[in-house]
């Protein structure tokens, strides 16, 4: 069987047969199964059952391997770690989203004040395009269209 060429793939494309895989990473094939059964590399499935590995999930063996051989640390510990930078990925995600977003509106906002200025509308008295605080209220409020007022 012929391994391809790593520089070929994309490193989310799951095309690796749990031999060529298993090749990749250094490790036999049924320390690869282990690790799917103990849930830390988790490979792709093909519709008959058939493991199919990514690039990244042959880095992430060679770093359970590593981690296991070299720094001594068991395969519960293992998978917290991998769970952990997972987590840890998914909120720098999150954060970069929000950053973006904030951006995005911090420029909309100079964009307002910018056409207001423009067009000679002035804001409401001591408005200088800050963010003011406003105190959540308790308060109930019910509101009826003007002519169902007063009919009760």
């Amino acid at each position: 069987m012929r391994i391809p060429n790593p520089d070929d793939l994309r490193p989310d494309e799951a095309v690796l047969v749990i031999s060529v895989a298993a090749e990749l990473s250094g490790l036999h094939a049924q320390t690869l199964r282990t690790y799917d059964r103990l849930g830390l590399v988790i490979p792709e499935r093909t519709r008959g059952g058939g493991r199919r590995y990514t690039l990244r999930d042959v880095a992430l063996l060679r770093e359970v391997q590593r981690l296991s051989q070299d720094e001594g640390i068991n395969l519960a510990g293992i998978k917290l770690i991998i769970e952990l930078r997972e987590q840890l990925e998914e909120a720098r995600a999150a954060l970069s989203e929000a950053r973006s977003e904030l951006r995005s509106m911090y420029e909309a906002a100079q964009r307002a004040e910018r056409a207001t200025s423009r067009t000679g509308l002035s804001a409401p008295s001591g408005a200088r395009g800050e963010l003011v605080h406003v105190p959540r209220s308790t308060q109930v409020v019910l509101w009826r269209p003007r002519n169902e007022r007063g009919k009760d």
